[in-house]
């Protein structure tokens, strides 16, 4: 990778963007207030099942399509990717979450991407004929910044490793070492679902632990919460 596709990559996937992601923990609250993940050892089996089991068939293989859709200029097929993207998130908090990460990351990108699909897909937002999910704007801007696609997937499964493992550190909570430990064992993971994200089977979309679901549903009631999701 060059070193403006490698600093392009970077920015994309920083945790600090100013999106809000920190505020979401995709049910991770909900299972630590249940006793289900209170450990070094259940973090990672959550942060494992998540990528494998939920990311791979819905969020990173959207953001393959869409990295396509945009290679190929396709944006009715896009919209089509959006329209089953937002059917798939069952649960209200994960459709928000997708949609409030997506709209800042295109406002936030908008200047610097110079792509008519990307500007297309922003109107037909504005038009509300599309959704606007984070992990299609990340495919989008990956491919219009001429980010390799296994790059760009790579970096779309660690940003959203990293989310999970700093909100375990702080739920649970565990050491900033533990944290460290858990990312770094990852990373074998990471490598072999990018690597099979770069051709998603569409018809497995969707196909993920109904209990990541019902926890992201449970989310909305408790009692207390530091999350939005």
């Amino acid at each position: 990778m060059s070193s403006p596709q490698l600093v392009q990559l970077l920015h994309l996937c920083d945790p600090a963007l100013p999106i809000g992601g920190f505020s979401h923990s995709a049910g991770l609250e909900t299972y630590v207030q249940a006793g289900m993940v209170y450990n070094r050892a259940t973090a990672k089996e959550f942060v494992w099942q998540q990528l494998s089991q939920s990311i791979y068939y819905t969020d990173a293989a959207f953001v393959s399509l869409a990295y396509d859709c945009s290679k190929n200029n396709d944006l009715q097929t896009l919209l089509q990717f959006d329209e089953e993207c937002t059917a798939l998130k069952l649960p209200k908090e994960m459709r928000l979450a997708s949609n409030k990460l997506g709209i800042r990351l295109l406002k936030l990108f908008k200047q610097q991407v110079y792509s008519d699909i990307f500007l297309q897909y922003a109107q037909s937002i504005t038009m509300q004929h599309a959704y606007g999910h984070y992990c299609i704007v990340f495919g989008l801007i990956a491919e219009a910044c001429k980010i390799e696609k296994m790059d760009a997937l790579t970096g779309f499964y660690y940003n959203a490793a990293t989310g999970f493992v700093t909100n375990a550190v702080k739920l649970i909570p565990l050491g900033q070492q533990d944290g460290h430990e858990i990312l770094m064992e990852l990373f074998p993971l990471i490598n072999e679902l990018s690597s099979k994200s770069l051709h998603p089977d569409k018809e497995l979309l969707g196909l993920c632990s109904a209990g990541f679901d019902i926890k992201s549903m449970q989310h909305e009631h408790l009692y207390s919460r530091l999350y939005m999701s």
